[in-house]
C-alpha cells in the first residue's frame, strides 16, 4: 500500500520617499506586449508538466475520494472543510478531461497569479517611483522560480497556487477600489475574494494585514492610520464570519485536536521555527527542492533553530525600521514574512514545512529581484543580456523541475536522491517500482525504509505481500508469478 501525506510571500530603484514623484498611485500604463511576455514565459516553462502523473495526496484528496467524484457528492458533503477547493476537484472530474483537464486548470490558475502579481507590483512601482521594469522582473522571477512546480505541478498543491490567485485577486480589487473610491470593489468585490481564497486554504486569514501593507507603500495618498481599520472592516467581517463557521464545523474541531496532540507549544514553535528557516532557504537552494522533505520535529534549542530565529526576527525589525525610508524595500522584506504560514506557531503541523507553502510569500523576494536587476536593463548589452540569462535560466530550471513529476517513480526517486533518511519516501518508491513489476527494486526500496525506521509498519507489510507474490493494492497491476 502507498502511503499519504498526512493530512492536513539609484534611491529609485529603493523605492526612497525622495524618488517618490509620481502625482497617482495608479500604475502607468502597461507594455501591450508585456502580458503576453509573461504569459507566454509560463506556457512554455510549464508545457512539459501537463504529461505530469498524479502524485502522493491526488491519490487521496482527488482520485480515490468519492467526496469530490461528481458535483452533487461535492454538495451532499457539505459544510467541509475547503469547499471551494474541492468544488474545483468536483468541477475537474466531471468536465472529462482526466488529468490533462488537472493540469490544465492548475497552469491557467499560475497564468492568472502571475498577471494579477504583475499588476501589483506594477502599482507599487508607480506609487514608490521604482523603475517599471522592476514589477515586470519581478512577476517573471515569481512565475518562473522553480519552487513554484509544488504549487503548480503538483495536482493537489492547487490549494496554494488558487487561494493566492485569489488573494491576489482581492488585493488588486481594495486597491483599485480605495483608489477610485469605489466601494464596491473595496467593501464588495475584495472581501468576496478573501472569502473564496479562505474556502480554498486558510493562509487568506492574513490577508487583512497584508492590506494594510499595501495601503502604507501603494494605497492612496489619504490612507492613513485613523482610517486604516475602516479600510478592512469588511475583510475582518469576513475573518470572523470565517471563525465562526471553522469553530462551527466537526470537522475542523476533529482536525485541530488531532493537530495539538502532536506535540507541546515548544517543541512546536521551535520546530515551527526550524520550518521557516528550511523554506526561506529553498528559494536559493535550487539544487534541494524537495517534494516531501520529511523534515524533523524539533525538540530542543539548537545553533541553527537560534539562528533561524534570529534572522526571522532581523528581518521583520528590518523591514518594519525600513517602512518610511525605503518602502519598495520593507514591502518585500514584510510580504514574505507576512505570508510564510502563519497558523504553524499555534497549530502543529504534522508535516513542519513543504514548498507550496512559499506560493504567495515568494512574491516579496521576487520583487526585490525585480528592483536590484532592474537597472541592469538601461546599463549597457552585457548586463542586459545578463538579466535575460537569469530569467532564463529560472525558466529552465522549472522545466527540469516539472520531470520529477512524469511518473510516481521519478517522483519519488527524486524524493529519497535528496533525503535518504525518509523511510516514507523509500516505501512509496517501492510501491511505485511494484506498480511496474520491478519486484527485486521495489524489495531494496521496502528495505531501504526499514534501514531508516525500523518501526515503518507500512515498509514491513508490503515486504512481505512481495514476498509472497501479493498485489499491493486495487491499483497494482498483476506481474509474473503474481497471486
Amino acid at each position: 500500500m502507498g502511503e499519504p501525506a498526512p493530512p492536513a510571500e539609484s534611491d529609485a530603484a529603493a523605492g526612497s520617499p525622495a524618488a517618490a514623484a509620481p502625482t497617482s498611485g495608479a500604475p502607468p500604463e502597461a507594455p501591450a506586449w508585456g502580458q503576453w511576455l509573461l504569459a507566454a514565459a509560463v506556457l512554455a516553462t510549464y508545457a512539459n508538466a501537463l504529461a505530469g502523473s498524479f502524485q502522493f495526496d491526488d491519490w487521496n484528496v482527488i482520485v480515490d475520494e468519492p467526496r469530490v467524484a461528481t458535483v452533487s457528492a461535492w454538495w451532499a458533503s457539505m459544510p467541509g472543510i475547503r469547499p471551494v477547493l474541492k468544488l474545483s476537484y468536483a468541477a475537474n472530474r466531471a468536465s472529462g478531461l482526466g488529468l490533462a483537464g488537472f493540469h490544465a486548470v492548475n497552469l491557467a490558475v499560475h497564468v492568472a497569479s502571475a498577471l494579477l502579481a504583475w499588476a501589483l507590483l506594477r502599482r507599487i512601482a508607480a506609487r514608490l517611483g521604482a523603475p517599471p521594469a522592476a514589477a515586470l522582473l519581478g512577476a517573471l522571477s515569481f512565475a518562473l522560480h522553480p519552487v513554484q512546480t509544488e504549487a503548480v505541478t503538483y495536482v493537489s498543491g492547487r490549494s496554494s497556487s488558487l487561494a493566492g490567485a485569489l488573494a491576489l485577486g482581492s488585493a488588486l480589487a481594495w486597491l483599485e477600489g480605495r483608489e477610485r473610491r469605489a466601494t464596491w470593489l473595496w467593501a464588495g468585490l475584495s472581501p468576496l475574494l478573501m472569502a473564496l481564497s479562505l474556502g480554498v486554504k486558510e493562509t487568506a486569514l492574513v490577508l487583512p494585514v497584508a492590506l494594510l501593507l499595501l495601503g502604507a507603500v501603494a494605497g492612496p495618498r489619504a490612507f492613513s492610520r485613523r482610517r486604516a481599520l475602516p479600510a478592512i472592516s469588511p475583510h475582518l467581517l469576513v475573518l470572523a464570519a470565517a471563525a465562526g463557521a471553522f469553530l462551527a464545523s466537526p470537522a475542523y474541531r476533529r482536525m485541530v485536536s488531532r493537530s495539538l496532540e502532536l506535540r507541546d507549544p515548544w517543541a512546536n514553535l521551535l520546530t515551527h521555527v526550524d520550518a521557516l528557516g528550511w523554506l526561506a532557504g529553498q528559494i536559493v537552494r535550487l539544487d534541494r527542492l524537495n517534494a516531501d522533505p520529511a523534515l524533523p520535529a524539533v525538540t530542543s534549542l539548537s545553533p541553527s533553530v537560534a539562528l533561524a530565529g534570529l534572522g526571522l526576527l532581523s528581518a521583520l525589525a528590518a523591514g518594519l525600521a525600513l517602512l518610511r525610508r525605503r518602502p519598495a524595500v520593507a514591502f518585500g522584506v514584510l510580504w514574505f514574512l507576512l505570508w510564510l504560514p502563519a497558523t504553524g506557531w499555534w497549530l502543529p503541523r504534522p508535516e513542519p514545512a513543504s514548498e507550496r507553502q512559499l506560493y504567495l510569500a515568494l512574491l516579496g523576494p521576487a520583487w526585490l529581484a525585480g528592483l536590484a536587476l532592474a537597472p541592469w536593463l538601461a546599463a549597457g548589452t552585457i548586463r542586459r543580456t545578463g538579466v535575460v540569462a537569469l530569467v532564463a535560466a529560472l525558466g529552465t530550471a522549472t522545466v527540469l523541475r516539472n520531470r520529477a513529476y512524469r511518473s510516481e517513480v521519478a517522483f519519488w526517486e527524486d524524493v529519497v536522491s535528496r533525503s535518504p533518511h525518509n523511510a516514507r519516501a523509500h516505501n512509496n518508491l517501492g510501491v511505485a517500482l511494484a506498480g511496474r513489476c520491478l519486484t527485486l527494486e521495489a524489495e531494496a526500496a521496502f528495505r531501504r525504509a526499514l534501514e531508516a525506521d525500523p518501526g515503518h509498519f507500512r515498509a514491513a507489510v508490503n515486504l512481505e505481500l512481495l514476498s509472497e507474490g501479493r498485489a499491493l493494492g486495487p491499483r497494482a497491476p498483476p506481474c509474473p508469478g503474481m497471486r
